[in-house]
């Protein structure tokens, strides 16, 4: 999977195989939980049209897929 991805360390320079083993890593912690469930668990849709705030995980993932640029539907996250 190709990503942009910042890596602050503490370090002035990393080799090439450091950065590697770096970003290795961080792909190893990311890819588990980088897909759609993960997603609709950690966000909510505000929906100003209807008034409401959808929670459950099926909804969000059938509004962002169906509607992606519908006007006034806002994707909050729960954190």
């Amino acid at each position: 999977m190709n990503r942009d991805l910042l890596v602050l360390t503490k370090q002035e320079y990393l080799t090439e195989e450091q950065a590697a083993a770096v970003i290795a890593g961080l792909n190893k912690i990311l890819g588990p939980v980088e897909n759609w469930v993960s997603f609709c668990v950690a966000n909510e849709i505000i929906d100003i049209n209807k008034h409401k705030i959808i929670t459950k995980t099926h909804l969000v993932k059938q509004i962002l897929q169906d509607k992606p640029n519908k006007a006034f539907i806002f994707i909050c996250n729960k954190n």
